[in-house]
């Protein structure tokens, strides 16, 4: 009895890993993006159906500045990698393009409020030119994307030894001016009024423009269920990927 509870236990905890059987289909599993709700895809005879809260990984296909952007701008994603269950088959093929519109961005702000872009992510063209209808979202809290924590942070750490580094400066001269000995009591005095003085500063300013280079991936979260057509992988020759590439650079260049 002891062994047939374990066995049924140990079915229980593998079967994620297996295809499920239903009337219309099976399902399979996709490997789990972090904050993903779901990971099922439900095969059919005739299309794959990728289930709501499934996560995707995207790319900008080229650099983003909200500073620049407006509501209604068209934004291009692209797909790198082409996406498996972990059964083996394949649901999205490489080189797959998703669209998306912006349709609201908050600037910056005081205090260190850093911007916030809205999108919508509503097609997905697969390589064969078929297009396809969706709708996703940033797998973020608030469906924003924004700078993240660790650029707020050195932000604030720049102003912080930037000015601390004037403080120190400032200390110096006023000590050598009546007495060159007093050096020491300058730095001591300058340096912790310059850093705090920059460490106020970068928390009372604007905060983060949001900015994304070329090739920067996001996840976003698909909010309804997304039907495709049976794919089959579309193999790129990589002297035409080459030269995209060194298309890219000197577009990136001349915008600079």
């Amino acid at each position: 009895m002891k062994k047939q509870i374990l066995m049924l236990a140990m079915l229980m905890a593998v079967s994620p890993c297996f295809a499920t059987e239903t009337n219309d289909g099976h399902y399979e599993y996709l490997f789990e993006e972090k904050n993903a709700t779901d990971n099922q895809v439900l095969i059919k005879a005739d299309s794959n159906v990728m289930q709501e809260g499934n996560g995707i990984r995207i790319a900008f296909e080229k650099k983003f500045k909200s500073e620049k952007a407006k509501p209604g701008e068209e934004v291009n994603f692209i797909i790198k990698e082409s996406i498996y269950t972990k059964e083996g088959t394949l649901i999205i093929p490489a080189e797959s393009k998703i669209n998306a519109k912006v349709i609201k961005i908050e600037k910056q702000r005081v205090p260190n409020k850093n911007a916030r872009v809205y999108f919508r992510f509503d097609t997905l063209t697969t390589p064969d030119g078929t297009v396809y209808e969706m709708s996703a979202t940033p797998n973020t809290k608030d469906g924003s994307l924004k700078e993240g924590p660790w650029m707020t942070a050195g932000k604030v750490a720049a102003y912080t030894v930037g000015l601390g580094a004037v403080g120190a400066g400032a200390g110096a001269g006023f000590a050598f001016i009546p007495n060159p000995t007093n050096l020491g009591a300058g730095f001591a005095i300058g340096i912790p009024v310059g850093a705090g003085v920059g460490l106020i500063a970068g928390l009372i300013t604007p905060g983060l423009k949001y900015h994304a280079k070329a090739g920067e991936e996001i996840v976003i979260l698909l909010s309804g269920d997304l039907q495709l057509n049976k794919q089959k992988e579309v193999l790129i020759p990589e002297s035409a990927s080459d030269e995209d590439e060194a298309d890219d650079e000197i577009i990136e260049e001349e915008d600079d």
